[in-house]
C-alpha cells in the first residue's frame, strides 16, 4: 500500500485556497498510485483558528469543504484535520477531529483526545476531549489515527491521566498516522523527534507524522514531517520551512527501509534565520502586502532586519529610512548606507533635526528650565515613529519593528516610537542572538557591515550614548531573562548560578515593570518555548518582583 503525506501551508478562515491546494494535492497522490493521503491537524480551517471557533458559520464553512474534497476520494481515501460539532447536549461544542475520506464521502472521524491548554494552546477553551476509542480499517490494516498531543503523554512528566495509544494497542493496529499543528521553537524539533521516537519504541510500530508548515501570524510552523520505523529510526523527513510531498510504500516502513533520513542538519541560528524569512513572507503574502518600510539607524537591530526582510521579499520591496539627529554619528550613516547598497535595498535619508526642534519649542513653555533628559529622548525616538507611520500609511508599506528581545523585555524602547510597527521580527530574539544572526547573514560574503557587528550598540539620543549606560553586558543580561522568561526560575535560583543579586533584582523588576509597553507591541514572530506574546500571559497592574 502506498500512503501520501501532504505538508502544506494553509491560511486560517481562506476555505477556497485551502480546498483547492488540498484536492491538488489528493490529484497528485492519486496519479502517484498511492491509496492513502494525509494532511495535518484542521488543515481544513487552518491552524490557530482561535475565536473563529465560535461562529457557526465558520464551522459550516468547514463541514461544506470537506463535503467539497470528499468528491475528489472515490479512488484514493484521505485523512483531513478539520473542526466539527459535537452533537452531544453536554461538553464543549465542537471536536477537533481527524475525517476519513472515501468512496466520496465521509466514512468516520476519530476525535482528539488530549487537548494542549498552556503557552501558546488554548483547545480547551473550544473542544470537547475524546473518550471513544477506535482504529481506522484500511485495505486489509488497522490505523491507530490520532492527533497531534495524543502521542505526547509519553514524557517523563506526563501532563494528562490518560494515553490515547494504550486504550487502542488491544485492536492491534498495524502503525500510527498522526496528523499535527507543533509550531516551531528553537529546541521544538529535538523534542518533538523524541517524542515520536519514544511512541514508535513503546508500541512498536512504524509512525507517520504529518505537520503544518507556513506562518500564522506570530506561530511559525517548521513542517518536518516524517516517516518512522518500529525502534524510532528516522526513514524519512521532509523539508523545513516550505511545502512538501511524498509518497512512501508501506511494505519499506515495515521492513525498515531508510529512504532518506535525517535532513535537518541546519544549525539552531540557521533555523531561527530560516523561521524569521518563512514568518515575514507569509505575514506579508497572507495580509495581501507586498512592501515593507523600516528605520535603519546603523545599529545591528536594524541591520539584521533589513537582511531577513530582504531575503523574504526581495531587496528592491524593503525600504529603508535613515533618520540621523543631532547625536548621530556620521559613522552610523555611512554603515545603514553601506548595508543598503550590499543588499541593493532603497533608501532615503531624513533629518529629524527640524521636527524634533519644533517639538522642543512648542513644550519650552512647559518645560521652561527643566534639564535634557529621557523625554527629549523620546521625543527624538516618537518623531521617527511619526515619519516612519507617515510613509506607511502614504505609500501601503507595512513598517517593521527592529527591537530585540532583551530591549522588549527590559522595557528598553519608546512606545509610540521605536516600537511602532506592523511585525515585529526580532521581539523574540535575544541580542546576543542578534549578533549571530549577523554572523550567519555574513557566512558566505559580508553583507551587514562589520563595523555594525563590533561597534558598541548605542541608540544615539544624547551625546556619547552606549547600551551599558543603561543596561548590563548583553552576555548576563541575556542569560538572566532566559532563565526568568523561558525557564521561569525565581530570582534566588539565579542568584544561586552566580549572578550578582542587585543585578537579578534589577532585571526582573524591569521585565515585569515594563509589562504594560509589551501589551502595546506589534505581533512578534515566535522562534522560542516562551515568546512575548500569546503565550505569556502575565498582570500589568502587580507587585511580583517589582
Amino acid at each position: 500500500m502506498k500512503i501520501a503525506l501532504a505538508q502544506l501551508n494553509y491560511h486560517i478562515g481562506n476555505f477556497p485556497d485551502n480546498i483547492s491546494k488540498i484536492t491538488r494535492s489528493i490529484k497528485k497522490a492519486e496519479e502517484a498510485g498511492a491509496e492513502l493521503v494525509v494532511f495535518a491537524e484542521l488543515a481544513v480551517s487552518g491552524y490557530p483558528p482561535r475565536d473563529f471557533l465560535e461562529f457557526g458559520d465558520f464551522i459550516n464553512k468547514c463541514n461544506d469543504a470537506i463535503e467539497e474534497i470528499a468528491v475528489h476520494c472515490n479512488r484514493i481515501s484521505a485523512i483531513i484535520g478539520t473542526p466539527v460539532f459535537n452533537n452531544n447536549k453536554k461538553g464543549k461544542p465542537l471536536y477537533n477531529a481527524a475525517a476519513f475520506l472515501s468512496d466520496g464521502k465521509v466514512k468516520e472521524y476519530i476525535y482528539k483526545t488530549l487537548l494542549p491548554n498552556y503557552d501558546i494552546f488554548d483547545e480547551y477553551r473550544y473542544f470537547e476531549p475524546n473518550r471513544e476509542f477506535k482504529t481506522i480499517d484500511f485495505k486489509g490494516h488497522r490505523i491507530a489515527l490520532n492527533i497531534c498531543e495524543d502521542l505526547w503523554n509519553v514524557q517523563d512528566n506526563p501532563l494528562y491521566t490518560i494515553n490515547p495509544m494504550d486504550e487502542v494497542m488491544d485492536q492491534k493496529p498495524d502503525f500510527i498516522i498522526n496528523i499535527a499543528a507543533s509550531p516551531f521553537n528553537y529546541h521544538q524539533i529535538d523534542i518533538r523527534t523524541e517524542i515520536l521516537e519514544r511512541n514508535a519504541r513503546k508500541y512498536d510500530l512504524p509512525l507517520f507524522y504529518v505537520n503544518h508548515v507556513g506562518a500564522q501570524t506570530e506561530l511559525l510552523f517548521d513542517g518536518g514531517s516524517l516517516v518512522m520505523d518500529r525502534h524510532g529510526n528516522i526513514l524519512d523527513e521532509m523539508h523545513y520551512f516550505k511545502e512538501d510531498f511524498r509518497v512512501y510504500n508501506l511494505e519499506d516502513i515495515e521492513k525498515d527501509k531508510v529512504i532518506r533520513g535525517i535532513t535537518n542538519t541546519r544549525s539552531e541560528i540557521g533555523m531561527i534565520h530560516d523561521a524569521l524569512v518563512m514568518g515575514i513572507r507569509n505575514y506579508f503574502s497572507k495580509l495581501g502586502f507586498t512592501r515593507a518600510i523600516l528605520g535603519s539607524s546603523g545599529g545591528i537591530d536594524s541591520a539584521v532586519t533589513a537582511a531577513i526582510a530582504a531575503a523574504a521579499l526581495g531587496p528592491e520591496n524593503v525600504s529603508n529610512i535613515l533618520m540621523p539627529s543631532r547625536f548621530s554619528t556620521d559613522h552610523s550613516v555611512n554603515d545603514a548606507v553601506q548595508l543598503a547598497k550590499n543588499l541593493d535595498m532603497p533608501y532615503e535619508t531624513i533629518t529629524i533635526e527640524k521636527g524634533f526642534t519644533a517639538f522642543e519649542e512648542t513644550l519650552k513653555p512647559l518645560f521652561k528650565d527643566l534639564p535634557f533628559d529621557v523625554t527629549e529622548e523620546n521625543i527624538q525616538a516618537r518623531t521617527r515613529g511619526v515619519i516612519l507611520m507617515a510613509l506607511s500609511n502614504k505609500f501601503g508599506n507595512i513598517l517593521l519593528n527592529t527591537s530585540n528581545k532583551s530591549e522588549a523585555a527590559v522595557g528598553y524602547g519608546t512606545l509610540y516610537g521605536d516600537m511602532n510597527g506592523g511585525l515585529s521580527v526580532l521581539g523574540d530574539v535575544y541580542k546576543t542572538q542578534v549578533f549571530e544572526l549577523a554572523r550567519y547573514i555574513n557566512r558566505e560574503k559580508e553583507i551587514i557591515p562589520e563595523n555594525i557587528i563590533t561597534k558598541p550598540p548605542s541608540a544615539e539620543l544624547r551625546p556619547d550614548q552606549k547600551d551599558s549606560d543603561s543596561l548590563p553586558a548583553y552576555h548576563d543580561l541575556d542569560e538572566i531573562l532566559y532563565q526568568y522568561i523561558e525557564l521561569r526560575k525565581g530570582p534566588k535560583e539565579i542568584i544561586e548560578m552566580g549572578f550578582a543579586e542587585d543585578l537579578v533584582s534589577r532585571t526582573l523588576k524591569l521585565v515585569n515593570a515594563n509589562e504594560y509597553k509589551r501589551y502595546q507591541t506589534p505581533p512578534i514572530l515566535r522562534v522560542s518555548s516562551k515568546a512575548f506574546g500569546m503565550g505569556r500571559r502575565m498582570p500589568i497592574v502587580a507587585k511580583y518582583l517589582s
